[in-house]
């Protein structure tokens, strides 16, 4: 895409180029009633070229600035709101009420301050048995 762009610049350049040198005259300006400027032709075509584009330009810039700003913090609220949701699955389910000082239990029945017994008998198997 950038081939493309920088081609489409090239012919503009070169067309005005050939404007230029076929339309190399003086012209007078009249600006007020005591100021004449006297330019050439392709001056005056730059000049109200640059007086149509640059305003224009700094506004699609601005606006650019404006949406990736508006971006960038709804992508950092929504990254905020994830971490969030990980850190509230992180926390272990408390079985009981928590202002009576009960400890939060695992899967095993034990308590998150206990270790679990790697020689006692487990829930696991294909027919849901004790283990035994």
């Amino acid at each position: 895409m950038k081939i493309l762009r920088t081609i489409l610049w090239v012919l503009l350049a070169f067309g005005f180029l050939i404007f230029a040198i076929y339309n190399w005259q003086p012209v007078e300006l009249m600006l007020w009633q005591n100021l004449v400027l006297e330019t050439k032709v392709p001056v005056l075509a730059v000049a109200a070229f640059a007086a149509g584009f640059l305003p224009m330009w700094a506004l699609h810039r601005s606006v650019i600035w404006s949406m990736s700003r508006r971006i960038r913090t709804l992508e950092n609220s929504l990254k905020s709101a994830a971490l969030s949701r990980e850190r509230e699955a992180e926390r272990p389910v408390m079985t009981a009420d928590p202002a009576a000082g009960e400890k939060p239990v695992d899967k095993s029945g034990k308590s998150g301050s206990e270790a679990a017994d790697p020689l006692g008998p487990t829930d696991g198997g294909m027919d849901g048995g004790s283990g035994k």
